[in-house]
């Protein structure tokens, strides 16, 4: 079963019509994105990790976020993958089986120090993704993320290396955080010559151009968890203020 929902979240990943992960951070939100028609679920380790009282960067305990992964998975009957960062700490091996033993069939897994923001040495990071797939077979679907526009030189020709390295180790799709820019996108796709994920957010091209790029898989990041958070602050505020939160009274 695990295997089948790992197989159907990869064939997911096409260019031209990519996978749209709008990323979620409990079960209940896990079950909105599910009920609006989407294939599959992506938690996003920026928004679980405060709803269980953590800032980002791997301060969550690794058994709490694999928790909080493992109730999402039970909520949906479609194919979940899990933003883990740089697997808090875990080896490979163990990092694969605690990752499928909570139901995921997938992972985000980033190449700089989640605490400092240091990039990984690629060669460092490809074995670490080779070890991964080693240990989880086809049962895990590897996002492999790339922070160079981030905490690297920010050239394309850096992220491109990076990408070919991480898909040749075994990554199936690759993440290059922070790209935005319509022609660094197609350029970086044309390249790569794998399955690219962009992160959407204000500035970047439309969910329909981003087809046309050759895209395969969207994410949201935290976005809609920060929005949510902004929206209910509101609604709080109102009641503090003696108003309806509801905007009838």
């Amino acid at each position: 079963m695990t295997t089948d929902k790992a197989a159907l979240l990869r064939s997911l990943h096409v260019p031209g019509s990519p996978l749209v992960l709008p990323n979620i951070w409990d079960a209940a939100s896990a079950q909105a994105v599910r009920e609006a028609g989407f294939p599959a679920i992506a938690t996003g380790s920026a928004a679980v990790a405060p709803v269980l009282g953590y800032a980002d960067g791997e301060r969550t305990p690794v058994a709490e976020m694999l928790a909080a992964v493992a109730r999402i998975a039970r909520a949906v009957d479609v194919p979940v993958t899990a933003d883990i960062e740089r697997g808090y700490g875990l080896k490979p091996d163990e990092l694969a089986e605690r990752l499928l033993a909570t139901g995921a069939v997938g992972c985000n897994l980033e190449d700089s120090e989640p605490r400092t923001d240091e990039l990984i040495d690629a060669g460092e990071q490809a074995q670490f993704l080779a070890e991964v797939r080693a240990a989880a077979g086809p049962a895990l679907v590897i996002n492999a993320r790339i922070d160079t526009y981030l905490s690297g030189d920010g050239t394309r020709k850096a992220a491109v290396d990076r990408a070919r390295r991480y898909l040749e180790a075994g990554a199936d799709c690759v993440y290059p955080i922070g790209l935005a820019d319509e022609d660094e996108i197609g350029a970086l796709v044309g390249e790569v010559e794998g399955p690219v994920n962009v992160l959407f957010k204000p500035g970047v091209p439309s969910l329909a151009r981003l087809a046309e790029l050759g895209v395969a898989r969207v994410s949201y990041g935290h976005g809609l968890h920060k929005a949510t958070q902004a929206y209910t602050r509101g609604l709080i505020q109102a009641i503090s203020e003696g108003r309806s939160p509801y905007g009838d009274a």
